[in-house]
């Protein structure tokens, strides 16, 4: 993009980098598009990694853009080693990846190992010859009665994980959409495929993958079919394979499950398996707080999470291109942040609720920063999604998860300046709701003015990334007197730098939707003096008893670093 005034910057060795990076989600469909078809490309994403990079993210994160009928968006996979021709070619994916190296900006993608198309070559082959290489490729029965206790997990569409296949006159086994057949793990072929495809895309540039519906991939009569010991097993060999071939790359498991099983997906010090995982139960727990105006269920829910291993680093988001998962929350919780947040049925998918954080927020800008400085001072590597830096709206009216995958919005023109296509050949329409519409929330008109949303947003990640404690810090609760006040201290110690300055950084932050006052107790910090990292001054020292008063505006929030008094 023009008038950015970027410098050059190319890719720093750091084994640390996801640690202390944000990412960005990007559906490829939905960025821009290149040659007027109504659908975005590689090329068209190539021409905004400028933005991107002014905007300070650290890696992209791609959705699957490989070979599919599109029939999930993508993770209906028929070739695992091929692009979407409308997104482009080979040629052009890995001058994306070069492009984005050379600022700075790292590139993770999708590898999908749990299932494929029924459309995949794989799957032909095993429904149409039993006794032949691929017979053995997916998980076939006589009944559909085996594994019973595998829970269903699109509760809308699917009745059962079985279906039957009138080619082979068998049931094929699926944990999601029945045109989503399940690889058969227990056949080492299938193993040695996914290596394949690994070291395939690695080859190719990339700096890792997350690992979307990472606990299903192996079944076991008698139990829920998650977590299983063999895909910890399966993990831990992809991971020396990673490490001894590729230094420097990374595994993000995508595993919506409690912390305590989640953490497994980490492995140990001497057997690891991955180097991110995602903090599910989180995310909703922090609208939650919101709503209920109480610090309780985020500091519940950190209370519950155990200790990473020194390589572990969670992975933190507020929206993402699925539903708001409300999995990982009690039935009553659940009915609450219906309630709250999709009062209209039609919001609602599966298990969760498909809005941008901006319409679940009710466009509070308030709210909105309130929620982005926890998600960026939280422990865990934040991910964004594309557009929620402008406070982009959705479209309930659009079938599933369509609704939050929208075209990006980068200026007032025809189709928001995504596409040259006529209106109607989009592949989904532009956002355009009397309050979201692309004529007023754009990129342009967000550039233009230095108090939007964007800026914020930019100057936000700027401070978090001249701030490693962020991201290779503790995380330490701190008490109060005031239970909508939530506050905590990132504590980066000598011991854990990693050659970064030790610091350590007090977060308060106000759920409440009134003012509120607090009283911390800071004991190890006695007489310290605070500095606010965003550049204002008047805050009191600690007190000598360790005790600190503040008073906080409506969603407020502050980051104060801890000083020593007289120390630089």
């Amino acid at each position: 993009m023009q008038g950015l005034n970027l410098p050059a910057q190319g890719l720093r060795h750091d084994p640390d980098w996801h640690k202390k990076a944000v990412f960005y989600e990007v559906l490829v469909r939905a960025f821009a598009d290149s040659n007027g078809s109504g659908s975005g490309d590689f090329t068209g994403l190539i021409g905004k990694l400028d933005y991107l990079q002014w905007l300070g993210i650290d890696c992209l994160w791609l959705p699957p853009f490989y070979a599919s009928p599109l029939r999930d968006g993508g993770y209906d996979i028929s070739d695992y080693c091929s692009v979407l021709p409308e997104f482009g070619t080979m040629p052009d994916f890995t001058e994306l990846v070069s492009q984005a190296h050379a600022r700075g900006i790292r590139v993770i993608v999708d590898l999908v190992m749990n299932h494929t198309s029924d459309q995949h070559a794989w799957f032909q082959a095993s429904r149409s010859d039993p006794t032949g290489p691929y017979g053995d490729f997916y998980v076939w029965s006589d009944t559909d009665e085996k594994y019973q206790d595998a829970r269903i997990i699109f509760v809308d569409t699917e009745e059962s994980n079985w279906t039957f296949d009138p080619v082979r006159r068998q049931y094929f086994w699926h944990r999601f959409f029945s045109h989503q057949p399940d690889l058969n793990f227990e056949n080492p072929a299938v193993q040695d495929a996914m290596f394949d495809v690994v070291r395939f895309w690695m080859d190719l540039g990339i700096d890792g993958f997350r690992l979307d519906a990472v606990p299903y991939l192996f079944e076991d009569e008698g139990t829920n079919c998650e977590n299983l010991p063999a895909t910890h097993e399966f993990l831990r060999r992809l991971r020396v394979m990673v490490d001894t071939e590729f230094p420097g790359r990374i595994m993000l498991a995508e595993a919506n499950q409690w912390p305590q099983d989640v953490v497994e997906y980490f492995g140990t010090e001497e057997e690891p398996e991955c180097h991110m995982c995602f903090h599910f139960p989180v995310m909703p727990r922090m609208y939650y707080a919101m709503r209920e105006e109480s610090a309780k269920p985020i500091v519940d829910i950190l209370a519950e999470t155990p200790d990473l291993p020194k390589h572990g680093q969670w992975g933190t988001f507020l929206r993402n291109h699925d539903e708001l998962t409300l999995e990982m929350v009690s039935v009553e919780e659940r009915a609450a942040m219906y309630g709250w947040y999709a009062p209209d049925p039609r919001m609602r998918a599966n298990i969760g609720i498909r809005r941008r954080l901006a319409t679940l927020l009710d466009n509070s800008r308030a709210e909105i920063e309130l929620m982005n400085a926890l998600l960026l001072s939280l422990p865990g590597s934040p991910c964004l999604y594309y557009g929620d830096e402008l406070g982009m709206g959705d479209n309930i009216w659009l079938d599933d998860r369509d609704a939050v995958r929208t075209p990006m919005q980068w200026n007032p023109d025809r189709n928001a300046g995504f596409s040259s296509a006529d209106p109607g050949k989009l592949y989904l329409p532009t956002i355009q709701s009397l309050q979201h519409h692309y004529n007023s929330t754009n990129v342009e008109a967000q550039l233009a003015s230095k108090s939007s949303l964007l800026h914020w947003t930019r100057g936000m990640l700027a401070i978090r990334k001249r701030h490693p404690v962020f991201g290779l810090g503790r995380y330490v609760n701190v008490e109060t007197d005031n239970p909508a006040v939530l506050a905590f201290l990132r504590v980066l110690d000598d011991t854990d730098a990693s050659g970064e300055t030790p610091e350590t950084v007090l977060c308060v932050n106000n759920m409440g939707s009134t003012p509120q006052a607090a009283t911390l107790q800071l004991g190890d910090h006695a007489g310290h003096l605070l500095d606010d990292l965003f550049g204002g001054s008047g805050f009191p020292k600690i007190g000598d008893d360790g005790r600190l008063t503040l008073s906080l505006g409506s969603r407020d929030f502050f980051w104060l670093r801890v000083n020593r008094e007289g120390a630089p």
